[in-house]
């Protein structure tokens, strides 16, 4: 397998701005909660790079530490996802018993609309990260869940793994020999696209004002404080919008399809 050129745009350009967010506390230490009224929405200059915001907090600080939350949350979910969803996909392709229970567990899940299910975690208990990451993670283990089932269950009835276990090789053996070379481009395409999908719903609900809560950093939830300034300083509200459309392009790039 080798990467397609479009990938290595896209993973340079993600690890471009997710290096930028964390080693900025090293080379820009400014306090993201510093407010200062007399400095409200200041066009970029060289004591604050990217301006300040409606209460004169610094742009690159506040967006760089919204970056890690946003990026670090949708990783450690989509993680999570990704190794359950994709160890329930196997089992139930396998073994007939564990298809019945785990197929009606993510039917229980996919009823519902996506956001809508996070929205009801999060009105659990509001402004809090435990309920995002649950809501999200259970989402996405559905998706994880019916590419690994289908992969498997087509390559259980295939000739070369009734061979394999023929030859009285176990399962550890034809889950690597077989079955792995398949999913894992698969689930690597599907984990990058979540990661995306993840970040977009961490925004939407930062946004609306379900998500997070002020004074922490997120980049929805600086959307939605900055949108009354808009027609005042429409490069101050632009950058957070820039951030999440560059975060995502750079992840749709990276989850292109391999090329033998």
């Amino acid at each position: 397998m080798k990467f397609t050129f479009g990938q290595y745009c896209g993973a340079a350009l993600l690890t471009a701005i997710v290096a930028l967010a964390c080693l900025q506390p090293y080379f820009y230490p400014q306090d993201i909660g510093l407010q200062d009224l007399n400095q409200i929405l200041l066009v970029p200059n060289e004591f604050h790079w990217l301006g300040t915001d409606h209460l004169g907090r610094d742009m690159f600080a506040r967006l760089a530490s919204a970056i890690r939350l946003s990026f670090g949350l949708a990783l450690l979910c989509v993680s999570c996802a990704c190794i359950l969803g994709t160890t329930c996909g196997i089992l139930a392709g396998l073994f007939p018993h564990w298809d019945r229970l785990f197929s009606f567990i993510c039917d229980l899940i996919m009823a519902l609309p996506g956001l809508l299910l996070i929205l009801l975690f999060a009105a659990l208990s509001p402004g809090t990260f435990w309920t995002l990451y649950l809501g999200i993670s259970l989402v996405l283990w559905g998706e994880f869940f019916r590419v690994s089932r289908a992969v498997t269950s087509t390559l259980a009835s295939s000739a070369e793994l009734e061979s394999s276990r023929l030859m009285g090789m176990g399962w550890g053996y034809c889950i690597k020999r077989h079955l792995l070379p398949r999913l894992v481009p698969m689930v690597f395409t599907l984990t990058a696209f979540s990661i995306a999908n993840a970040i977009l719903a961490l925004a939407t609900l930062g946004f609306i004002s379900v998500g997070l809560r002020p004074p922490t950093a997120e980049l929805g939830l600086m959307m939605t404080e900055l949108f009354p300034y808009y027609h005042q300083a429409p490069l101050i509200f632009l950058q957070p919008v820039l951030c999440v459309f560059a975060l995502v392009l750079g992840l749709q790039l990276l989850s292109g399809k391999f090329s033998q």
